[in-house]
């Protein structure tokens, strides 16, 4: 039996997690930023989220497209962005600027009280620059600190976050941060606080066998046969640190994970609805999944 000074410390805690407010933490794809009249039916459904809200955003084509015009080739590996210094100053300018302020001044539009950010803005999101291994990503930044308690207070206030796929190392510097990063290390420090819903929403169905085959949708994605997918190339690419994220957030509170269709925000009900659930391990039961996937 549990002595009394654990027991209620147990309490307490059981307490304070059944208590905690709600929070939905959405990270918008690429290919809907890129697309107004998409964008516009999205944030139409994020805004009317009525529970505390978070978004986060990346670039979209939008930074390739300026690089170009400017004479500079977009560098990618492994799915993620190689920023040198002429790189950091497009994506500043199109992340945080172009981007970050035409979806807040859009979700002005739709009732939302939403203020743009990146993770210089308050110190919220502090990151160290990414050390060289087998390859130099230049100005990435690796987050090393979320300020969960400024973020709460600016939640509090009946604001709606919007961040960018920026951060900054407490020394002056932006550095740029992969954007499904920046969602899953918020909703993890935030899970201290609320009770949170990570959503990453694109143009598919959720993670797919088979990418030109939205019937092929993994429903269910576990420690398991996450490493099976892997090792037969199934999920592979851009997919795999979305993946990653996914777990890691989960290992810090996060009560849910889906990775989704754009249009599955409007009725939220990922249950019965067509997108993928990240677990940590396999379920005994998934509720309304017919075709739960295995390995």
């Amino acid at each position: 039996m549990l002595r009394r000074p654990a027991y209620l410390a147990t309490c307490l805690n059981w307490l304070r997690v059944t208590n905690m407010e709600k929070l939905t933490v959405v990270k918008i794809g690429g290919q809907i930023i890129d697309d107004r009249i998409k964008l516009g039916a999205f944030l139409h459904d994020f805004a009317a989220i009525s529970e505390p809200k978070i978004l986060v955003h990346g670039g979209g084509k939008s930074a390739a497209e300026t690089l170009r015009k400017m004479g500079i080739k977009p560098r990618m590996a492994h799915g993620r962005r190689i920023t040198d210094e002429a790189t950091l100053e497009v994506v500043t300018m199109v992340y945080g600027g172009l981007i970050n302020k035409n979806i807040t001044a859009r979700l002005q539009a739709e009732k939302c009280l939403a203020v743009g950010m990146s993770g210089a803005d308050g110190d919220t999101i502090l990151a160290v620059k990414r050390p060289v291994r087998d390859i130099d990503y230049g100005f990435a930044g690796d987050v090393v600190r979320v300020n969960g308690h400024i973020i709460e207070r600016i939640l509090n206030s009946g604001l709606t976050p919007v961040f960018c796929a920026l951060t900054h190392d407490g020394k002056g510097r932006l550095l740029n941060t992969n954007a499904d990063t920046i969602a899953a290390v918020l909703a993890g420090e935030l899970s201290k606080r609320f009770d949170v819903d990570l959503i990453y929403c694109f143009e598919k169905t959720g993670v797919l066998k088979n990418i030109d085959d939205d019937e092929s949708l993994i429903r269910l994605i576990n420690g398991e046969n996450y490493a099976k997918y892997k090792e037969d190339g199934i999920i592979s690419a851009g997919m795999i640190p979305k993946i990653d994220n996914a777990f890691d957030s989960l290992n810090q509170g996060v009560k849910n994970v889906y990775i989704t269709h754009f249009e599955t925000l409007k009725n939220r009900n990922f249950e019965k609805g067509r997108c993928t659930r990240i677990t940590l391990s396999r379920p005994e039961v998934i509720k309304n999944s017919k075709k739960t996937e295995e390995s």
